[in-house]
């Protein structure tokens, strides 16, 4: 799989950081488990920000600080990955989705306008986090949109395209509020990609408009 679209560096950086909003970290993730160049790229940004923490004067630890890992090592896990979870989000969405999706409830598909489906993805102690899984039809014409904020899409299946590129399996396309385009689903079959979005999405149509308050956030 070769892959023609990867997140900015900024993206990287905030993601390696921790100052990615829980949501487009479960994409970038997404992209990540599958892109051996943006996976670099990220452990150079880890490296620098080692060598920073190194150079940074050491701070005593609060006195109740091994007592408070060590309880914490006795809390069960908050996010099991477990094969049934696994196997359910395979029937719901049709097929395996990034590991990175394993804990997260996944919605059922929902009518969102003639042959476009959407499921939301609700992530454990993140319910703010807007995160859904699209899918189209193959030629569907998306909404014409823009950002009011940044959209993370990552492709899982099939192909998309607008005047900006072509989307495959494995690419992420970053739309920033500078973006406004009417993406196309590839000819040849159904598109279904993962989405998180910082902000709102302003859509053009009133069609779209009446449409789009059925997602929930």
């Amino acid at each position: 799989m070769t892959i023609n679209h990867h997140p900015s560096d900024a993206t990287l950086l905030r993601h390696a950081a921790g100052t990615l909003g829980a949501g487009p970290a479960v994409v970038i993730a997404a992209h990540l488990e599958g892109c051996e160049s943006c996976r670099r790229r990220i452990s150079e940004f880890e490296s620098v920000g080692g060598a920073i923490l190194e150079g940074m004067p050491l701070e005593p630890l609060k006195t109740d600080a091994l007592a408070r890992v060590l309880e914490r090592l006795d809390l069960p896990p908050s996010s099991p990955r477990s094969g049934s979870l696994v196997t359910r989000h395979h029937r719901l969405v049709g097929l395996e989705l990034p590991p990175s999706l394993h804990h997260c409830e996944i919605g059922p598909w929902r009518w969102l306008g003639p042959g476009f489906r959407w499921s939301k993805v609700s992530i454990p102690g993140s319910s703010d986090a807007k995160v859904m899984l699209l899918k189209g039809r193959a030629g569907l014409k998306l909404p014409a949109h823009g950002h009011g904020g940044t959209e993370f899409l990552q492709v899982l299946s099939g192909s998309l395209f607008d005047e900006r590129g072509r989307y495959h399996p494995g690419d992420l396309d970053e739309a920033d509020i500078d973006v406004d385009h009417q993406p196309v689903v590839g000819p040849d079959s159904e598109c279904i990609c993962l989405v998180a979005l910082e902000g709102d999405t302003r859509l053009h149509s009133a069609l779209g408009r009446l449409l789009w308050p059925f997602v929930g956030f």
